[in-house]
């Protein structure tokens, strides 16, 4: 058995766990870690000033579980966008370093907070192996009419602007729990994966590989997410640095950290809290989880027509997981494609939320990047 170290670093907490791996390359067990510990960073994980602190003190946490840390072989660390250069997991040195942070623009509230885990990790424990798993590596598969973007062709053939996609480690997770949920070859299914957290993303899957994914070149389109826009009017965008004098910097605040359902309801991007919120009445609250329900079941809609037929809608992510009348919400908008209404009754493990026999599964699936992130890590080391 090989003890893994992972850290997954979100744009909203960060995860660390110890997983073994097994010599056929897949962790043992009921698959439960060894040790985990959560730290919250709020909606924005890159107002925090000091994250190195927060990683030494998850892996005195971990520690403290009697885990020795030269028992562990390696550390897998969750990397959101890996441009074009890394399509595959990647053992990190000062020169993968620099090209990451090179893609720091590109994925603003995540690549710099995964950067600043992968070298404090290295610092802390400077014997052992750090490797970057990438969440555009699993959208690889898509083809041009997937990821080209209809602008200028020098765009794309130049400058490197296509679509990449995001959420890939959860996915990946996703289409492996739904095969095993639906006793099925996962090559012979045809699924929906609506990654629905801080970030939101949904994904058309085939046979394993992905055909089409709602977030772009940036993890800023598609879905409307916590306090991200995602997809809105690119006259909008224009018309605010025109005629409102917003500035390039103050308008990437304000699609990041100031949108999405923290900015429609101006209370929270938590839906937890908003979800209180319109229980006791607030109009902006209620209206935005109906924009977030409305959007998320269009982006739905939209990855459908990218499959020949639906097996499975796959519900993941804090959202999709534990919020359980919008995940009802979602499905009651979706007659269309055939997929039938689910009961909005909270589920503590993963399982079938849909009638037995109806034509299109609608699952609920843990988010668990760490197994796919500590598989990989085992397979380097």
């Amino acid at each position: 058995m090989k003890r893994v170290l992972v850290l997954n670093a979100g744009s909203s907490s960060l995860k660390a766990s110890v997983l073994e791996v097994g010599a056929d390359g897949r962790v043992g067990g009921d698959r439960a870690p060894l040790a985990a510990t959560q730290t919250a960073w709020g909606s924005d994980a890159t107002r925090i000033r000091d994250r190195r602190a927060t990683v030494e003190a998850a892996l005195a946490e971990l520690w403290r579980t009697g885990i020795e840390p030269r028992t562990i072989v390696g550390a897998g660390h969750r990397v959101v966008h890996g441009g074009a250069r890394f399509v595959t997991p990647t053992v990190v040195d000062e020169g993968v370093l620099d090209d990451l942070a090179a893609l720091e623009e590109l994925a603003p509230l995540h690549n710099a907070v995964a950067l600043d885990t992968l070298r404090a990790q290295r610092e802390l424990l400077p014997d052992v192996r750090a490797v970057a798993v990438f969440d555009t590596a699993f959208h690889a598969t898509l083809t041009e009419e997937a990821f080209v973007y209809p602008l200028p062709w020098h765009w794309y053939a130049e400058w490197g602007i296509r679509r990449f996609g995001f959420h890939g480690t959860s996915v990946a997770w996703s289409v492996s729990r739904a095969a095993e949920l639906l006793d099925q070859d996962a090559g012979m299914l045809r699924l929906i994966v609506a990654h629905l957290g801080s970030g939101c993303s949904v994904t058309a899957v085939d046979g394993g590989r992905s055909v089409s994914t709602s977030m772009g070149l940036t993890p800023l389109e598609g879905l409307a997410m916590g306090t991200r826009s995602g997809s809105v009017d690119p006259g909008i965008l224009l018309h605010v640095l025109r005629q409102r004098g917003l500035s390039a910097d103050e308008l990437a605040e304000a699609l990041d950290h100031g949108s999405g359902l923290l900015g429609m309801s101006g209370i929270s991007g938590d839906m937890r809290e908003l979800t209180a919120a319109a229980g006791g009445g607030s109009h902006r609250a209620r209206l935005a989880i109906d924009i977030f329900v409305r959007r998320a079941a269009a982006g739905i809609a939209v990855a459908a027509a990218s499959l020949e037929r639906i097996d499975a809608l796959v519900f993941t992510g804090g959202i999709g997981e534990h919020a359980a009348d919008v995940r009802a919400a979602i499905c009651a908008r979706l007659a269309t494609l055939n997929i039938r209404p689910v009961a909005p009754y909270e589920v503590g493990s993963d399982g079938l939320l849909s009638e037995p026999g109806s034509a299109i599964a609608v699952l609920r699936v843990e988010a668990r990047e760490d197994i796919v992130i500590a598989e990989a890590v085992a397979r380097l080391t």
